[in-house]
Parts: C-alpha cells; structure tokens; sequence
C-alpha cells in the first residue's frame, strides 16, 4: 500500500461517523455543505469515508472551555 493512502482501518464509514457523534445523516450533510464537517474523501462508487484523524481532529476543533 502507498504511503499517501492510509488503510482501511484508519477511515470510517459515514454509519461509523454518525453512530460516533450521534447525529443524523441529514445534518451531517447540512453541516458539511456548510464546510462544518470534518473532513471526508468521497469514494469513486460515491461512499463518504472519513479519516480517524480527520475526525479526531474535528472533535478536537468542537471542545469549548467549560466557564
């Protein structure tokens, strides 16, 4: 495997994507036509797949202090 494509246990479905941050598949599009999604690599058949790091990262991006 090529170092620029990372395996296939490093990216998640879109299900393990939503299932992980419990949010529907409608809002998931809304944030992402919005550019608030994390970041996702769209798959020749048409499949979103996002990276755990991406993800990981984008999560990261959401904390906020607690006051």
């Amino acid at each position: 495997m090529s170092p620029s494509r990372p395996a296939r246990s490093d990216t998640l479905t879109l299900v393990e994507v939503l299932a992980e941050i419990r949010m529907s598949r409608a809002a998931f599009y809304r944030m992402r036509a919005r550019g608030l999604a994390p970041k996702c690599l769209k798959l020749p058949n048409g499949q979103i797949r996002v990276r755990r790091s991406d993800l990981n990262a984008w999560l990261e991006g959401c904390e906020v202090p607690a006051c």
